[in-house]
């Protein structure tokens, strides 16, 4: 299975909910959800989006499926993509909101936005 740029996936789709439920079960048993409010997870996230960052910082432009990166370097963004998703996730959760069902409606929001202009030959 390949995803949407044609590189090979390594497992099956798991959903926001799967990761929603796990992420809550993994705070609530360490007893950490007393800290994940709303501030203190967008700051986490926020944190985890400069982590991301410095990755990227020095290296120019980076082709799709980045190519030139080594193996370590890759499970390096993977962690720190992850990073970001699983705050991203529990903010949300925190906050009430279903991302999934926000992510397609802000899609369908853009679509209309950002119509396809219809391209001729010249």
């Amino acid at each position: 299975m390949e995803n949407s740029y044609g590189y090979p996936r390594k497992a099956k789709d798991i959903s926001l909910q799967e990761l929603r439920d796990r992420l809550a079960e993994f705070a609530q048993v360490r007893g950490w959800d007393q800290y994940h409010s709303p501030r203190n997870l967008l700051l986490a996230l926020v944190g985890e989006v400069g982590e991301l960052s410095e990755i990227f910082q020095w290296k120019g432009e980076v082709a799709r499926g980045l190519p030139n990166w080594s193996s370590d370097d890759k499970e390096h963004l993977e962690e720190e993509l992850s990073d970001v998703l699983l705050y991203l996730i529990q903010l949300a959760d925190v906050c009430g909101l279903d991302l999934g069902q926000a992510a397609l409606s802000k899609i369908v929001k853009n679509a209309r936005k950002y119509p396809i202009v219809n391209q001729t030959a010249t």
